[in-house]
């Protein structure tokens, strides 16, 4: 049988615990099989025949998501993973279903909550996601509901929490308020948080409360209106722009090139919803035409059979479909 030579990342997890005092949780997974286990950094180098690198695989996913999931392994863990990994894979399967969660699951997940996990749930978040991990800058474009943008803050999250990026930074236009803060009551914050709120919602079910505060007063994650982003430059960033059908072109080319050295960038949009005067001052309309082909962007499109909230939803958004071609014609 052929010799594998592969590596297993082991980035954003607690190396200390996962490999024990004096590497005694490692040991037990590099007694328990034939083939050569190093770890190197944050990276096991893997030798083995491909049963064996398989049944490796699994044990260490199994590993890395209880620990991310309890935030911590014990000896009995790696024992208890090791007793019911066989070459099916069966009764591994068991223990998964005893948590909900299967291989596929393992692989896909995103971001470790407290108590849960966000993964994609469709297809065309699977391709999002794998988007936004191989390009430096991904446009979603769809309906609403289709998770567009809660998995580009899961993302922004994942990342600063793997120590991919120093800081988050959030926007989106203010286009109710015609960008015209000035004119609204209250101090700055009281002015956009109408804007911003949904933002603040997704951080707050993937970040503990304190944590969010910590986080927001130290500048490490910025919420800030689209008007607010000209002139800066942004690096080692994760960067959002939310509505973007409702930035113009200038905007759009403003915020696109704000992005500096080791950043990554979402925008996300439905180009069916513009709230701008003309429809062809949407920047998220022509830099569909500007950018096409060019490598480390991606464009993911999403359709309203990706819609993941209510039932109805899909419905709604049919029956919207049908009310304006009816129009048209």
């Amino acid at each position: 049988m052929a010799i594998l030579e592969k590596q297993i990342t082991l980035t954003g997890i607690d190396l200390l615990d996962f490999t024990g005092f004096n590497d005694e949780k490692l040991n037990l997974i590099k007694d328990h099989f034939d083939g050569n286990i190093v770890l190197r950094g944050d990276t096991l180098n893997i030798k083995a025949d491909s049963n064996e690198y398989e049944n490796i695989e699994k044990v260490v996913n199994e590993l890395v998501f209880l620990q991310k999931r309890q935030g911590s392994i014990k000896t009995d863990d790696v024992k208890l993973v090791l007793e019911l990994i066989d070459s099916n894979g069966e009764n591994l399967d068991n223990f998964n279903n005893r948590f909900n969660v299967n291989s596929q699951d393992i692989k896909n997940i995103i971001l470790y909550k407290k108590t849960d996990f966000i993964k994609p749930r469709t297809q065309t978040q699977i391709e999002y996601a794998n988007a936004v991990r191989d390009n430096d800058i991904t446009f979603a474009i769809g309906p609403a509901g289709t998770g567009k943008t809660y998995l580009a803050v899961a993302f922004a999250v994942a990342a600063l929490k793997n120590k991919q990026v120093n800081k988050i930074i959030i926007t989106r236009p203010a286009v109710e308020a015609g960008e015209s803060l000035g004119f609204l009551p209250g101090d700055l914050s009281e002015k956009i948080d109408p804007y911003l709120r949904p933002l603040f919602d997704s951080l707050e079910d993937m970040i503990p409360a304190d944590k969010l505060k910590t986080y927001i007063d130290r500048n490490i994650i910025e919420i800030v209106p689209l008007a607010y982003m000209r002139g800066r430059t942004l690096n080692s960033a994760f960067i959002i722009l939310d509505e973007a059908q409702n930035a113009t072109t200038t905007q759009m080319k403003m915020f696109l090139t704000r992005i500096g050295a080791s950043s990554k960038a979402v925008i996300t949009g439905d180009d069916t919803q513009i709230d701008l005067p003309k429809r062809d001052q949407s920047g998220l309309v022509q830099i569909q035409l500007i950018l096409k082909g060019i490598q480390d962007i991606a464009f993911v499109y999403f359709k309203k059979s990706d819609v993941v909230r209510h039932k109805l939803v899909k419905e709604i958004i049919d029956a919207y479909e049908k009310f304006n071609e009816k129009s048209e014609k």
